[in-house]
């Protein structure tokens, strides 16, 4: 079953990368002529090398663990990272300033922007947050959430970290 989902799920993926990525790409192309032979070989990053950490607890409330999966290498500036939220773990609220795409892998969990209604997100969703909305998301109190995060940097700044989701603010979604 989770194989079909991933199978499924890849055309999803590229496409909305490829949104998002659209203007590094162009910018990528237009410099590639200039690049060193370095900067213009494919690489791989096996799980084994991946920065996996826990959440920071400015950042999250709950056990949560961060996985990145790339950063931005210039002149690229999109980076990505798996996020893992146990059962009632959440991320402070926070924005992004070019948005953020989430792809939920596994679980059902929360994403909620300021002052509108909680929403449910489940494994195969495709979650879009525009930039600068302040928003946050995580797993709900009784189920886990994974999802795959995927944000640009702009003047290399990809998150602006706020308020802490209050036990109070997550108890009313339920």
């Amino acid at each position: 079953m989770k194989q079909a989902l991933r199978k499924a799920l890849l055309p999803l993926f590229v496409m909305a990368f490829a949104v998002a990525c659209q203007s590094t790409w162009s910018t990528a192309a237009a410099q590639s002529s200039s690049s060193s032979a370095d900067s213009t070989r494919i690489t791989i990053t096996p799980t084994s090398s991946q920065k996996v950490m826990a959440g920071a607890p400015d950042r999250f409330t709950g056990t949560v663990r961060v996985q990145s999966l790339f950063d931005a290498k210039e002149p690229a500036r999109s980076s990505g990272g798996q996020v893992r939220f146990q059962h009632g773990a959440r991320s402070a609220w926070h924005t992004h300033p070019l948005g953020q795409i989430l792809i939920v892998t596994d679980g059902v969990g929360w994403v909620q922007q300021w002052g509108g209604p909680v929403q449910v997100i489940r494994e195969g969703d495709v979650v879009w947050i525009p930039a600068g909305v302040k928003h946050w998301h995580g797993a709900t109190p009784t189920t886990t959430m994974t999802h795959i995060a995927f944000q640009e940097q702009l003047d290399g700044t990809a998150v602006n970290w706020l308020e802490k989701v209050t036990d109070e603010q997550y108890r009313l979604m339920k």
